[in-house]
């Protein structure tokens, strides 16, 4: 159109309807709106935590008390018990140790924090003991109940999708696709739709590489030996995931995988 005004852009809209060439956007009922909103409370309390646990290694780090491990074992609760043996409450801390105070405090808001989770899972964990699709899904070896749920609150009608690919790039796990002229490559992934559901799903295609057979070869196959292909491996393994999640929802089937290689040991 040479020329742009409102009176044009609403002739053209009214045309494309009449031709029913205008997409329509899904909208969630309302009590399933209500369940994807706390679930993404529980993932705000979980980023609440991770702060919280950054400031207490800045503390310790600052003063060069100590250094916790990078995994989690610098928060099991005998690790929690000796940060608790450092802290005092900041009106009994001296001058020069009001790092101890500072480090009170953050225990409290840990706590406060971690007791918060608990309630919100406890509830999150109750709507999905009741609902069969959460735990059909749950039946894949690796994935969990947060997964699960997530998956299910955001896709919420599995017909609306005709295939796999407009599922993951839904979520924003299909490469970006630049062309000019002769060039025609791909690029990295697009990153539209629900980022905490795109982030789980590779947290859970690295944690899958464990338990899941079939994201073991999926992956393998995929990264071909070679280091500058982790990351598109484990990409690939969660948008692949992320389908079949898609494809159980909509045949109402569980899942149908390679049985599990166990291992036995004969003392």
């Amino acid at each position: 159109m040479k020329r742009k005004t409102d009176r044009l852009d609403a002739l053209k809209l009214a045309q494309m309807s009449a031709m029913n060439q205008l997409p329509l956007v899904h909208l969630p009922e309302p009590k399933v709106r209500e369940w994807r909103a706390l679930i993404e409370y529980r993932q705000s309390l979980v980023g609440r935590r991770t702060r919280v646990k950054n400031r207490i290694r800045a503390i310790l780090d600052r003063m060069g008390v100590a250094r916790l491990p990078a995994s989690k074992t610098g928060w099991t609760d005998k690790a929690l018990a000796e940060l608790r043996e450092r802290a005092r409450p900041l009106e009994e801390c001296r001058r020069g140790q009001y790092w101890r105070g500072e480090l009170w405090e953050e225990l409290q808001q840990l706590d406060h924090v971690q007791d918060a989770i608990a309630h919100v899972e406890a509830k999150l964990d109750g709507v999905g003991q009741k609902d069969k699709r959460v735990q059909r899904l749950q039946t894949i070896p690796g994935v969990g109940p947060r997964l699960a749920e997530m998956v299910v609150a955001v896709i919420d009608d599995p017909h609306r999708f005709k295939r796999g690919k407009q599922v993951g790039s839904y979520i924003g796990l299909t490469p970006r696709q630049y062309q000019s002229g002769t060039m025609d490559r791909q690029g990295r992934i697009s990153g539209h739709g629900h980022k905490h559901l795109r982030s789980m799903l590779v947290e859970v295609a690295w944690l899958g590489l464990r338990y899941n057979p079939w994201m073991r070869d999926l992956y393998q196959r995929v990264h071909r030996g070679s280091p500058a292909r982790k990351k598109i491996a484990i990409v690939a393994v969660a948008r692949r995931l992320l389908i079949r999640c898609w494809a159980m929802l909509r045949d109402e089937t569980r899942w149908q995988g390679p049985p599990l290689r166990v291992v036995v040991k004969v003392a």
